[in-house]
């Protein structure tokens, strides 16, 4: 799993970082400024959750536990549907799919919780 969740948060990173310069400079004028926020908040959540992802990376050699993997995999699923649904509604996606990016965030609470739930067990 430490692979998988090293593998994973390089790569939300990477892309964290080419959405969000994607925004700045190809998106700027292209949409109104109020999806342009949208899109940054996806972005920054992605990030966020990279570098958590990538702390939970670091501690799986030594503590690997249910609620560490537990911990990586809501992360992972939190920034594919909080952060994908944003950016699909900022470049015009069908308001009801906004629906999306609260099960997004429930997933980034449970990842917070295991994580919580790891560090006191150890």
């Amino acid at each position: 799993m430490q692979r998988t969740f090293l593998s994973f948060a390089a790569i939300s990173g990477f892309l964290s970082v080419c959405l969000g310069a994607f925004a700045a400079h190809g998106l700027k004028n292209q949409i109104p400024p109020e999806s342009l926020a949208i899109w940054q908040t996806g972005v920054q959540y992605q990030m966020y959750h990279a570098l958590a992802l990538f702390g939970v990376s670091l501690l799986y050699p030594t503590s690997a536990s249910k609620a560490l993997k537990l911990a990586g995999l809501a992360f992972i699923l939190g920034s594919f549907l909080f952060s994908g649904s944003l950016y699909a509604l900022a470049i015009g996606a069908p308001k009801p799919f906004g629906m999306i990016t609260p099960i997004g965030g429930l997933s980034f609470l449970v990842g917070w919780a295991a994580l919580f739930a790891g560090a006191l067990r150890r």
